[in-house]
């Protein structure tokens, strides 16, 4: 956008040249109304001053008035004379000195008002150039940065000496402020140039450091860089600059002529150790041990467990071979989990990276990754992460992966049609109640209901109601007709509100869905059922007899079941006491018939989980069972391991290559294969709970009857 209007501008006034449009009229200030700043001041005076003796000896008056040390009066006293007499020699003097006072007093407004004023009227006057040099100070100081580089820039070129350099300073100082870097830079260069001693020379070099490092932009580093001589006491530091810019572009062509230009040109310059260190270390980029494998996990801070739960996978996966692996700490912090990536290419030649785990050090990992051309396997849940690039896998249970494996279960396996989502208004459930809705859409199912609640809430009557229709029944039409024969009965006060009360409580349940989708985690889950149940819900009868049975016991004909679905926060650790997952000691019966998800489970029959799980017991013998992090890290580690001894890459893009091409890996995790988005993809479990325990579901089959 502004490329384009700036082009139309220049078009524009380009046209407006060639019509022959006269230039814009300056206009003559008065004394309130004064010219400041905006291009090259006159070349001659506005008029002719003459010399009047009245004048002069009231400039002399005013002049004792400064020196009695009154400087307000004596400003006062020199207006006056510039009011009475303005067009003699003494007028534009007692301008000048008004303006100096001012100036001198820190009225940089007025000093700026005056000696703009003296210089238009005068530019020839004796002392035209200082009252210029503290009119563009009066200008930097105020905050008119670019008024204030063009007054002194200018003069900058017609004065020499003292006076010259403080022009150059503070032109320096206004093009900066003012974000004209560029014109900075240039002042800074002529400051070096024409330095006189080693002190001066090391100023202005300090400053073209500082520009280049905070301000100017590549472009322009480049392009001063290409016009100054090597012999130029600013090149190294201009190529050096350069130099970085071009390793964090990750142009290796260019970084390496310039790194050798460099040093051929300063070989003893203070920054040559830097550059060789760089020049070297960039070769190694190419340099890679084709049995090294990078590991990135938090193994210390608030993350450290999930680190070393992956950790532990990954070392039962590696056991018995010759794989080398480098781990590096992220800690949970994002710039180390980019350093890490740089550091296990550049300095420990690692093929393939694993890792990281979090969302925020996935993504910057996966970033450098790419722009190092080394393959990495996340272990993210963030969505969206392999479109970062080619060189990025992920493999772990998304959510989305969650909601389609549910939504295709229940619609086209179940039958289910219509639906109802009760979601923590946290992230997650958020980000799962919309997936779930979307997949839902896409199998020609419908969402019935939506309700939310907070994630710290303990009860859920007011939801339960609402999701039924219970909690405004006013506005149900049953409700609305019992209202009106209890109205036309001619019933007492009294007995109209208890027959009002008796309609509320025999109101029957709009249960018109088939599920209810519960995205949180089983500690939640143990008292959203109940509460449920208390509206008629019934979750609990998956079994045709126990549904009959509930119908006859609570006279209601009309109830039908429910079955509760979720994901993979439902899996819960058993109780070393009693052996049940806790789910099921906290939700009791209301839970029984439940339907939910997750990546890995514990009791599969499936063969790369049992073989995983016997190793892990007898290697971790007298710990917990694994759970989903311990089996991706056994997983990724093993798929990673399976690569370097079948393929035997001996490249980033061989392994890369070999990687994308893996396809039923049987795992801890089921068969893993990798789509055209290097998503690793797989059958994810699909888990009952009834009245035995919790059973895996063939997802091609309906849950057995009596279950």
């Amino acid at each position: 956008m502004v490329r384009a209007r700036s082009s139309v501008v220049f078009a524009l006034c380009a046209v407006a040249v060639l019509a022959g449009c006269p230039p814009r009229e300056v206009v003559r200030p008065d004394n309130d109304h004064l010219q400041v700043g905006g291009g090259e001041p006159p070349s001659h005076p506005a008029f002719e001053p003459k010399q009047n003796a009245e004048a002069d000896e009231a400039l002399a008056n005013a002049i004792a008035v400064q020196d009695s040390g009154d400087r307000q009066k004596a400003i006062e006293a020199y207006l006056a004379v510039r009011k009475a007499y303005p067009e003699t020699t003494a007028g534009q003097e007692a301008l000048y000195r008004a303006g100096v006072l001012y100036f001198e007093q820190k009225d940089y407004a007025n000093a700026r008002k005056a000696l703009n004023e003296l210089v238009f009227e005068n530019p020839l006057h004796p002392n035209a150039n200082d009252a210029r040099l503290k009119a563009g100070l009066s200008a930097l100081e105020l905050g008119a940065y670019r008024d204030a580089y063009q007054t002194l820039h200018s003069l900058a070129q017609r004065v020499e000496g003292p006076q010259k350099e403080e022009a150059l300073r503070a032109a320096e100082r206004a093009a900066a402020e003012g974000a004209l870097f560029n014109e900075a830079l240039d002042i800074a260069l002529q400051r070096v140039e024409r330095a006189q001693s080693p002190e001066a020379k090391d100023a202005a070099l300090d400053e073209v450091t500082r520009l280049i490092e905070e301000q100017v932009p590549f472009i322009e580093v480049a392009r001063r860089q290409a016009e100054l001589s090597p012999t130029h006491p600013a090149w190294p530091i201009l190529t050096f600059k350069l130099a970085r810019i071009y390793y964090h572009l990750r142009d290796w062509t260019r970084l390496q002529e310039t790194l050798e230009a460099f040093l051929q040109a300063e070989p003893n310059h203070p920054f040559a150790p830097q550059a060789r260190e760089m020049l070297e270390r960039s070769q190694r980029r190419a340099a890679v041990k084709p049995k090294t494998i990078g590991i990135i996990l938090p193994m210390s801070g608030r993350y450290k467990l999930y680190g070393e739960a992956v950790m532990k996978g990954v070392k039962l996966a590696l056991e018995g071979s010759d794989i080398e692996i480098v781990v590096k700490d992220s800690q949970g912090d994002v710039m180390l989990a980019g350093k890490a990536v740089e550091e296990l290419v550049f300095d420990d030649g690692a093929i393939a990276i694993l890792g990281p785990l979090l969302q925020d050090d996935a993504r910057r990992a996966a970033l450098v990754a790419g722009e190092l051309g080394v393959p990495i396997l996340t272990m993210t849940r963030s969505e969206g992460i392999t479109d970062l690039g080619q060189w990025v896998f992920r493999n772990m249970l998304t959510n989305s992966a969650q909601a389609e494996a549910l939504a295709r279960y229940t619609t086209e396996v179940l039958g289910f049609k219509r639906f109802a989502i009760l979601y923590p208004k946290i992230p997650y459930g958020e980000e799962l109640m919309n997936e779930f809705w979307d997949e839902v859409e896409k199998k020609g199912g419908q969402i019935r209901g939506a309700e939310s609640y907070f994630h710290d809430q303990t009860t859920f009557t007011t939801e339960a109601k609402s999701l039924v229709g219970r909690l405004y029944p006013l506005d149900r039409a049953d409700y609305q007709e019992g209202l009106r024969e209890i109205n036309a009965s001619g019933m007492n006060d009294f007995r109209r509100r208890k027959a009002r009360e008796a309609l509320l409580a025999r109101l029957d349940p709009i249960v018109d869905f088939d599920a209810i989708f519960i995205p949180d985690d089983w500690r939640r889950v143990g008292l959203v059922a109940p509460a449920l149940a208390v509206e008629d819900i019934i979750t609990n009868a998956c079994d045709p007899h126990d549904l009959e049975r509930i119908r006859k016991t609570t006279g209601k004909r009309n109830l039908r079941t429910v079955t509760l679905l979720g994901t993979n926060q439902w899996s819960s650790p058993k109780d070393p006491n009693t052996g049940n997952y806790k789910i099921i000691d906290r939700g009791q019966k209301f839970v029984t018939c439940s339907i939910y998800v997750d990546g890995f489970f514990v009791d599969s029959q499936r063969p790369g989980t049992k073989k995983f799980v016997k190793a892990w017991r007898e290697t971790y013998k007298g710990g917990s069972d694994p759970g989903l992090l311990e089996a991706i890290g056994y997983d990724s580690a093993a798929i990673l391991r399976s690569v370097v001894e079948k393929s035997a890459p001996t490249t980033r893009a061989d392994f890369r290559e070999a990687l994308a091409n893996v396809k039923d890996f049987e795992g801890a995790t089921g068969k893993t294969s990798f789509n055209d988005r290097r998503e690793a993809t797989k059958q994810l479990f699909l888990l009952n709970i009834d009245r035995h325990g919790i059973q895996e579901l063939d997802p091609t089959k309906k849950i057995p009857s009596g279950s």
